[in-house]
């Protein structure tokens, strides 16, 4: 028999996905300020504000390491389990 993980346990990666999550919200905010002038008649934000919408895509790439981390965890307690 295997044991699985409580739910209140950290397990490996899920700080990760955490922490991706909050990077990708920060960039979803700023792609939504930074486009608003665009619909608003307002002046264009300066381009280092675009380049904080990158942050979408470094949370995503973030959180999908956590992902991969954890993946890789199971593997080896299955791993370990078996032999």
């Amino acid at each position: 028999m295997t044991a699985t993980p409580r739910t209140d346990e950290a397990r490996p990666g899920d700080a990760l996905v955490r922490a991706g999550g909050i990077v990708f919200l920060i960039g979803a905010i700023a792609t939504l300020v930074t486009m608003a002038p665009l619909f608003l008649d307002m002046d264009p934000f300066p381009s280092y504000a675009w380049a904080v919408c990158m942050l979408m895509g470094v949370g995503f790439a973030v959180s999908a390491a956590g992902v991969l981390r954890g993946i890789a965890a199971q593997r080896r307690e299955a791993r370990a389990s078996q032999g």
